[in-house]
Order: structure tokens, then sequence, then C-alpha cells
């Protein structure tokens, strides 16, 4: 093994060194601030996850030179990683930013540590080579948000969320757990290329029944972690009862960090090349991936439609938007994978701006009101007119309607599901969309359209949160309109790079 040279190492483990720099400075933060004072934590916070994103943007981006294996083998630093971890700390940057105003979170640093832990434990596992690695960064990105589930000890149901997520969440890892233990026996290796290079020798005798089910063990755990049903059932009750702040996070963070898990596993540990007894183990796996894209599609898109509350709602609305990156992670076995990786890391930049949009305009509606149920939504548009606009923007970027940016989140994703020759997949993804996008225009409906007894009752923005969605909301409309081709070439690039070192 060489000898680790922190120099040629330091982009690889720049986020980490970052978000490192940052719990220290918050933990320090809560213990020398007075009450009246910690409010500012969270602008430190995200004044701190912003500054380690820009200088990964304006120094680090991966190349020729800079790509490659470090820290023994367990971190990968590619494009992937890089694109990934960018957007879950963007993502935790304007979280921090979303509970300032929140009360029982805003004056707690202990919470802005957890939210800091958790997110570098998402930028782990955008890079994990090794299956410890793998296992150890799920872990540090899900323990800590078991615990801000659960972290308003006086509300019932944050504590009651917090129970479910946390026994689901270990169910689900002890599962992975046993998938990834069976890999590393069958082969004696646990860095994804070692076990891909081993399978494909002549040592390797094991019979593809084992290394099946191996594979179906963890794709559960992913599945779980990405909210995908039929392993969802988690998601609607944590949705709900966690804090809005957490909700909003979890739906991103660990999402985006998992699919980049799910594409670098797909892709390494089991490549197109590898075939045991003449079966191509890359089709299972997409074909498994395809299966969860269509029962995730179903059952998010036709449960939502029966919601009352905006947060199960948008839960629903996360398993359905994990079914149709699944569309994307079903495609990477074809002639459109590099698509397919760029269409992936494109719909989750664009999902974690427009999800931390819509859960932060029901934020500033519930700090106001106090109330989450779609119905008390009414007569928004004339009580906040900005906040039913930017409540608008994210709804109809969900729902994939132009200029916002799912659009072409979702246009990218079928577009290399045709390419890969899964085209009625394609046009299943259409048909999801066209139910999604009632329930979605229902919301807007309601905040434009029906009458409420409050509406002579204006809410109020606070400057922070003003700035926060109107920021966010002007990035999803750039991302479904000038900026979309600059910044999908961006990432097809990065996917070519990925593929020609694979």
């Amino acid at each position: 093994m060489e000898p680790f040279d922190l120099l040629q190492s330091l982009p690889a483990i720049a986020p980490i060194i970052g978000l490192t720099i940052t719990a220290i400075v918050v933990l320090a933060l809560d213990l020398a601030l007075p009450e009246s004072q910690r409010r500012n934590i969270a602008l430190v916070t995200a004044a701190s996850l912003f500054a380690t994103a820009a200088i990964m943007l304006a120094f680090w981006m991966p190349n020729a030179d800079t790509e490659g294996l470090y820290w023994g083998g367990m971190i990968r630093y590619d494009i992937l990683t890089w694109v990934f971890s960018v957007t879950v700390i963007i993502g935790a940057a304007i979280t921090a930013l979303l509970t300032i105003d929140v009360v029982g979170l805003n004056r707690r640093g202990e919470f802005y540590l957890v939210l800091v832990v958790s997110t570098l434990g998402a930028c782990l596992i955008t890079g994990a080579a090794d299956l410890i690695m793998v296992f150890l960064g799920l872990e540090t990105v899900t323990i800590p948000l078991y615990v801000l589930a659960a972290f308003r000890r006086d509300d019932k149901r944050s504590s009651e969320s917090g129970m479910k997520y946390f026994l689901f969440g270990s169910f689900a890892s002890a599962i992975l757990l046993y998938g990834l233990s069976l890999m590393y026996g069958f082969t004696g290796h646990t860095n994804l290329y070692a076990i891909a290079e081993y399978m494909q020798t002549d040592a390797f005798q094991v019979n593809l029944i084992p290394v099946l089910i191996a594979i179906a063990l963890i794709v559960v755990g992913f599945a779980f972690k990405i909210s995908a049903a039929p392993f969802h059932f988690w998601t609607p009750d944590v949705y709900e009862g966690a804090p809005t702040p957490v909700t909003a996070f979890l739906s991103v963070a660990s999402k985006a960090a998992s699919f980049a898990l799910l594409i670098r596993f797909a892709l390494t540990a089991f490549p197109p090349s590898l075939a045991i007894n003449g079966a191509e183990v890359q089709l299972f796996w997409t074909n498994l991936a395809a299966a969860l894209a269509v029962i995730s599609l179903i059952i998010g898109n036709i449960l939502a439609l029966a919601q009352k509350n905006i947060k199960r709602l948008l839960a629903y609305s996360s398993i359905a938007q994990a079914g149709y990156t699944l569309i994307g992670v079903a495609s990477l076995a074809g002639d459109g994978r590099e698509t397919a990786v760029a269409g992936i890391a494109y719909y989750m930049l664009m999902y974690t701006f427009t999800n931390l949009l819509a859960f932060g305009a029901v934020i500033v509606f519930s700090n106001a009101t106090g109330k989450e149920d779609i119905k008390d939504f009414a007569g928004l548009s004339h009580r906040s007119p900005w906040l039913a606009l930017g409540m608008t923007i994210g709804l109809l970027s969900l729902a994939g309607v132009p200029p916002a940016a799912g659009f072409f989140g979702k246009y990218f994703l079928f577009q290399a599901a045709v390419q890969s020759g899964l085209t009625w997949l394609a046009l299943f993804g259409i048909l999801m969309s066209i139910v999604a996008l009632y329930y979605y225009l229902v919301i807007i409906k309601v905040m434009y359209v029906d009458k409420s007894e409050d509406a002579d009752k204006p809410i109020t923005i606070s400057p922070v949160y003003g700035w926060t969605l109107g920021v966010v909301s002007l990035a999803i409309v750039l991302l479904g309109s000038f900026a979309v081709q600059p910044v999908f070439n961006w990432v097809l690039q990065g996917a070519q790079m990925l593929f020609a070192n694979l």
C-alpha cells in the first residue's frame, strides 16, 4: 500500500476537512454563545457549508491527474463523487438557513452539529469504493438522521417518527450488511474494483444464484435509503412527524448520496463485462431497478392523490421521484448509460433545489399559521403572493412542467431509457407524470382559487427566508432554461470520463 500523501489526497478529502472544521466551529459556538445569540449558529453553519461547496467548485474539480483511489482504496475521487458531494453540501446549507426561525431548532447548536455530521457521512458514501466505507458512510448518514427526526422530544409525532425511522432503518441496515458480507465471503475482497476483477477470473467458483441473492439484499438496503417502494413504509410517517427542516434535508441528502453509491455499485462491482455461468449480472441488477421504478411510480403517485397533509403528499411525491431516478439506474446497462449517469446527477441537483423550495414554503407557512393541511393553503396567493409563487415553482418543477428544471430532469432520464432500449419504461414514466400533475395542480388551485377566512391576514416572510427561497427559485428556473445545456454537458463529460476509467 502506498504511503498516505496529504497534498495528493487533498482534493478527495476536501469536503471532509471542510465539514469537520464546520462541526468543530459549531460546537465551539454552541458552548461560547449565550442563548440570545445562538440563532447566529444557523448563519455560520450555512456560510461555512456554502464556502466549502464554493471552494470545491472553484479549485477541486477532478481531472485526469487527480481522479483515482485514495485512502488506501477506500475512496474514489471522480466527477461522480464531486458533483454529488457539492449537491449534498449545498442542500445542507440551505437546510440550515431554513431552520433560522423554527422554534425549538434555531437556538440548538447540537442540531446543526448533527446536521453537519450527517452531511459528512453523505460525502463519504458518494465516493465510497470499499464495502467497509460503504457501510460506515451509510451509518454516518442515517444515525444522525434518526436523532434529527426525533429531535423535538416534547412532540409525540417527532418521537414516533424517530422511533419508526430507527426501527426500519436498523432492519434495512442489517439486510444490507448481510448482502455486503456475502460479497466479501464470495471474493475475499472489500474493494469494489477488486471484487469485480476477482469475479471475472477463473478462481471465482461461486454459482450465479448466491451472487444474485447478495445483489438483491444490497438493493433492498439501498431501496430503503432512497425511499423506493415497496421499502417505503417509513417515509410518510417520518416525513409528517419529523421537524419540517429535517424532513427537507432527509428528502434530498440521503437520497442524492445513496443514488451516487448505487451508480458506483452498478458500474464498478458489477460492470457490463461481468458474466457468471454465461449470464450478465448487470442485467439482473438493472432489471431489478426497473421493477422498483415501476412499483415506486405506481405507489407514490397513486397514494399521493388521497393525501390531505402537505408533508405526507410530499412524502409520496418523494417515493415517486425515486421511481423516476431509478429509470436512470435501469438504463445503466444499455447504450444510454452515459446519458443515464448524467441524467441522474442532473436530476438530483435539480431535485435538491426543488424539494427544499417546496419544504421551505411549507416551513414559512407552518411557522405563521401552525397548520400543514393542504386545505389550509387556501388563499395563500392573497396572504403572501411571493410565497405562493415560490411554492408554485417548486410544485411545477416536481411535476416536470417547463420552464422549471424538473422538465429537463425527467427528459434526460427518459432519453437514457429510450437509448438503452427501455422505451416502455420511459412511456410508463411519462404516464405517471401525467397522474402526478393532477395532485400538484390541486395544491396550486387551492392557493390561487380557493377562498379562506384568513385571506385578510398577511403572512410575513423574514429577510433570510425571502432571500433563500428567492435564490433557490431562481436556480430552479435557470436550471430549466438558460443553464440546462451547460450544466448537462458538464455532467455528461464527467460521465464519459467515468466510463473511460472503468
